[in-house]
């Protein structure tokens, strides 16, 4: 199923997973002792008559700069429903975390193992666009606890940039 995904940046098109994989360990591969952060996160728009999703992948190598990639899906209605579009953004960013997770992290991970003494470190975040402030904060303990329940470590507003900023700004 990761295989029919397509991804872009602003220097690329038509990434496939396969592809952002390869991205996402020649980006380490230039540094391996540094520490990494991946993460993943979605953030909706209503348009016309559709609801436009954005997923970002985001590798921050901390302090040195960061490479990134999104996808976009289109869900063909206008999502009303707060818990409804926040429960399809969460579901968006846990199917590539997924993958990532069970596909791929020990791949990635491997090419910093070597390094470990010397500070390389991966962590794996989804970045929800809910907060303890506003409508979404009656929604913090449902979506944290699917991603958690993954063994992935969740991040909300202000600390969710991924979804709340970087996809946020490509759903416009």
């Amino acid at each position: 199923m990761a295989d029919s995904f397509l991804f872009y940046n602003l220097s690329e098109d038509q990434m496939t997973f396969f592809d952002v994989i390869e991205r996402l360990k020649t980006f380490i591969r230039q540094d391996p002792r540094a520490s990494y952060l991946l993460s993943v996160g979605t953030d909706s728009q209503i348009h016309n008559h559709a609801t436009k999703f954005i997923t970002a992948v985001h590798l921050h190598r901390k302090g040195k700069g960061a490479w990134g990639c999104l996808k976009h899906t289109v869900v063909n209605r206008p999502i009303n429903s707060l818990r409804e579009k926040i429960s399809l953004e969460t579901a968006y960013s846990q199917e590539i975390a997924g993958y990532l997770l069970h596909d791929y992290l020990t791949e990635i991970t491997d090419l910093l193992l070597p390094f470990t003494d010397e500070g390389a470190d991966l962590t794996l975040e989804v970045h929800l666009d809910i907060g303890k402030k506003g409508l979404t904060k009656d929604l913090i303990q449902e979506m944290t606890g699917r991603i958690t329940s993954m063994g992935i470590s969740a991040k909300i507003k202000p600390d969710s940039y991924a979804a709340s900023s970087y996809a946020n700004r490509y759903t416009k």
